[in-house]
């Protein structure tokens, strides 16, 4: 039985030492490269004297974050990614609650490093990796590694926009990539598209399923994105057959009509989550490729990444909501009402996970913890811990889970309860809309819509008038240039918020 993410790269190594694992616009890198890297920065940590504990990876999107991480891990430690590229409040919120030993950086933020913690434990990547490899001292600490020890640390910061470190285990990843990679049907013939950051859980999906599997994954750069055409003639130009993005990234193509006579012709496996993809737009990806998978992914960070899928298997109309279909293999997701029952049928309730694939919790932060991750209220029979998501979700007619909204952005209105999200379903199958965002001035009662496209205030108002009763029509219309985004690509609705 598996029990260390470790052992991926090593049977990988073996079968393709010469094999493309990884590659950027600057370099690549064979499996015998991430292997040879990680085991000689793996040593010279161990000789440092650090065990058990954070290690911040500060470094870009470059793929020398790859074997960094797992030369953490094969040391016996847990690596935790910062962003340079993140505010500095943020940055320092994180180190405070961290209290790392080493930060590792490379050449571009090595200075800015020295800012964060003592000089002296700020570690330069180029220096890690001239060390020569001590089997003897890298075997004695994995024998000592158990399942339930920490991967990783990532930082999210969900609606509050306070960071909380989620500590992932060997066993939640292993449970995660293995059902993974059997979904996705990844093999060694795989050749992944990357376009989440890699300092996020959303990158797991591409980097440990290559070192499972022998694929090779692409690190897309991320001005591509800005330029749907020129982002497509790079998917073609490397055979790209597989994407595992969030949605914004699909939709930045589709609402410019890039697909409309360009394809990317060798994408095969078409993966998608993180927010809910709009009817109209999620049409044309399927137009163009009628021969595609498209699979719908759902799943918390604190649940290792993704728990839910849907292959789906039938057209949908403007008013339909793609479901997040079942759970994975090893994993149960249920509905509980406000009382902690099962919802009925056809009630909403909010998403529940147990399983294998749970995260240790928050790192630091005890407190925030047990108020997510709860004892079963279905088990009073011995200990069993859940994860409680904050998602509202519903069975619809086919038994298959769908994703309602998130428990906060429901609200109460004109003394009725109301689903953000509703609007905007509605509002984004606009013709002239291209993405929409709805939020809630509590103090002035007041529903705000924030859109992207060509429509003006009395056109889309007109138009909703037909298709939502009158409590749920908004009551302020923002235009904007580009929707904010969040670095990992989702919608930035803290930031509309803040703008009422």
């Amino acid at each position: 039985m598996q029990k260390n993410i470790l052992e991926y790269i090593e049977k990988t190594v073996h079968q393709y030492p010469d094999k493309t694992a990884f590659v950027s616009l600057e370099k690549s890198f064979t499996f015998t490269d991430v292997s040879t890297l990680s085991r000689s920065i793996g040593t010279q940590l161990i000789e440092k004297g650090v065990k058990s504990s954070p290690i911040v990876v500060f470094m870009g999107r470059k793929i020398e974050v790859i074997p960094t991480y797992l030369g953490i891990v094969y040391s016996g430690n847990y690596y935790v990614p910062i962003n340079p590229e993140m505010p500095q409040d943020r940055i320092n919120h994180i180190i405070e609650n961290l209290k790392p030993k080493y930060i590792i950086c490379d050449d571009d933020t090595y200075a800015k490093g020295e800012e964060l913690i003592d000089h002296h434990r700020v570690l330069l990547f180029n220096n890690l990796i001239n060390s020569k490899i001590n089997t003897k001292k890298l075997d004695a600490v994995r024998r000592k590694v158990l399942d339930t020890d920490p991967v990783y640390i990532v930082y999210t910061s969900g609606s509050t926009g306070q960071p909380k470190g989620v500590i992932a285990s060997h066993r939640s990843v292993i449970d995660y990539i293995d059902h993974l990679v059997d979904i996705l049907e990844v093999s060694d013939a795989t050749v992944f598209g990357n376009q989440t950051p890699l300092y996020l859980d959303a990158c797991l999906k591409e980097v440990f399923s290559t070192l499972k599997c022998g694929s090779t994954a692409y690190i897309i750069p991320k001005k591509l994105f800005m330029f749907p055409i020129k982002l497509i003639e790079y998917l073609n130009e490397n055979r790209i057959n597989t994407v595992c993005w969030v949605v914004s990234a699909f939709t930045i193509i589709s609402s410019l009509n890039a697909l409309v006579n360009h394809s990317p012709k060798y994408l095969k496996t078409i993966a998608f989550g993180s927010e809910v993809f709009p009817i109209k737009q999620f049409n044309r990806w399927v137009e163009a490729l009628p021969e595609a998978r498209f699979l719908n992914l759902y799943g918390p960070t604190e649940g290792t990444g993704m728990c839910c899928f849907y292959e789906v298997n039938r057209s949908f109309d403007k008013n339909d909501r793609i479901p997040i279909g079942k759970a994975f293999d090893n994993t149960e997701i249920f509905l509980l009402d406000d009382d902690n029952k099962p919802v009925t049928e056809d009630g909403i309730g909010e998403i529940c996970i147990r399983g294998a694939s749970l995260t240790l919790g928050y790192y630091n932060d005890f407190e925030k913890t047990k108020e997510k991750f709860v004892q079963n209220p279905l088990n009073n029979l011995y200990p069993e811990l859940i994860y409680r998501t904050g998602d509202l979700g519903q069975y619809n007619s086919y038994g298959e889970l769908e994703f309602i909204s998130r428990k906060d952005h429901q609200i109460k209105h004109m003394g009725h309860r109301i689903e953000l999200g509703e609007i905007e379903s509605v509002a984004n199958n606009l013709t002239g809309i291209k993405s929409v965002c709805c939020t809630y001035n509590m103090k002035k009662k007041r529903i705000i819509i924030h859109y992207t496209g060509m429509l003006d205030q009395k056109s889309i108002i007109n138009q909703l008038k037909n298709k939502l009763p009158q409590h749920m029509l908004p009551t302020k219309f923002k235009k904007l240039e580009e929707m904010p985004l969040t670095l990992n690509g989702k919608i930035d609705r803290v930031k509309l918020k803040n703008s009422h």
